[in-house]
């Protein structure tokens, strides 16, 4: 800052400080060339960016290339600053040792949410553009920074996991409080379920066929990048998939017989697969006179008369019947 100013002046405006408020001429000569280097560095940031990123029009590379220029900019930066105090004449042993005591004490979250950066850094349990859940809150990961990451919701009052449009900030020490789930990490698809209950008296194990051929048509096919990523699971956790098809699992309840559908569908797909595979059952059944979905229905069942002939009951004699 000094070649900036002049000799002289510096001299007079250090003089001037020292008597006022204390701080002395090359405290202060450390204080300006840091403030200088991060005046530098915002500018340089802008004008980067403002170069770069209109030429650059898919939404994850304008990401990755504005992430880039920040984290260099900022590493130089740093280099920087630490050229200049290390010139300084203070004692910097005991300087860091009473700065490291009051930020572990007045900044515990701060330094919390640092390590979790860390933590994501080396260990990766989530990246920008998977989708998570973090405690009660789920979303697909839009940003990571030095003390928090960024998520776009899902869920919350929107139903099959649709986007709210509201972004989530998440301290990054959270991480070491909350249960992480990660629906893409490894493996790109889920499990989805879809239940539907057909009456007692339909042909169930036709209905079961139809479900079964409907499934296969519209669930996602075991492929070889599938079938890679299974492996490459495998490799890091014990995770061992032996069952990859649609299945259709059969089940009593009170109303009639639940024929669920189980198949693998991509997270962010969910619904859409839902909406295809219900059109079609809708269409299969409308047209299979066997068949009928069942509902919330009361009847009254006389054994006597509609009982197996095996299994049916005298009835009342007329003793009883007075």
């Amino acid at each position: 800052m000094k070649w900036l100013i002049g000799e002289d002046l510096f001299g007079q405006l250090s003089g001037s400080i020292y008597q006022g408020i204390g701080i002395r001429p090359n405290l202060l000569a450390n204080l300006l060339d840091t403030l200088l280097v991060f005046i530098v560095y915002l500018l340089l940031r802008r004008w980067l960016k403002g170069l770069f990123l209109p030429r650059i029009s898919e939404i994850g590379r304008r990401y990755v290339v504005s992430k880039t220029i920040s984290y260099t900019l900022a590493a130089i930066l740093l280099g920087f600053v630490a050229a200049i105090w290390v010139k300084a004449d203070v004692d910097l042993a005991t300087y860091f040792g009473i700065l490291s005591a009051g930020l572990a004490i007045a900044l515990q979250d701060a330094v919390a949410n640092l390590a979790g950066w860390i933590f994501l850094v080396i260990r990766q349990p989530l990246k920008v553009g998977d989708r998570i859940q973090i405690g009660q809150h789920a979303g697909d990961v839009i940003d990571i920074q030095l003390f928090m990451f960024s998520m776009l919701e899902i869920g919350a009052w929107v139903a099959a996991d649709q986007s709210t449009g509201r972004i989530i900030h998440v301290p990054n020490g959270r991480l070491f409080k909350e249960p992480l789930i990660n629906y893409t990490h490894g493996f790109d698809y889920i499990w989805n379920e879809i239940p539907v209950t057909v009456t007692f008296e339909s042909d169930w194990q036709k209905a079961q066929k139809i479900l079964t051929d409907i499934a296969y048509k519209h669930s996602e096919k075991l492929d070889e990048r599938m079938s890679s990523q299974i492996t490459e699971l495998a490799d890091t956790y014990r995770v061992h998939f032996t069952h990859l098809t649609p299945i259709v699992w059969v089940r009593v309840v009170d109303m009639g017989v639940t024929l669920t559908i189980r198949y693998l569908s991509h997270p962010r797909k969910r619904r859409s697969s839902e909406d295809t595979i219900w059109k079609a059952i809708l269409e299969a059944f409308e047209t299979e006179p066997a068949v009928d979905f069942a509902y919330p229905t009361q009847r009254f069942f006389c054994n006597s008369q509609e009982g197996k002939p095996g299994a049916k009951s005298a009835g009342p004699t007329p003793e009883a019947l007075g």
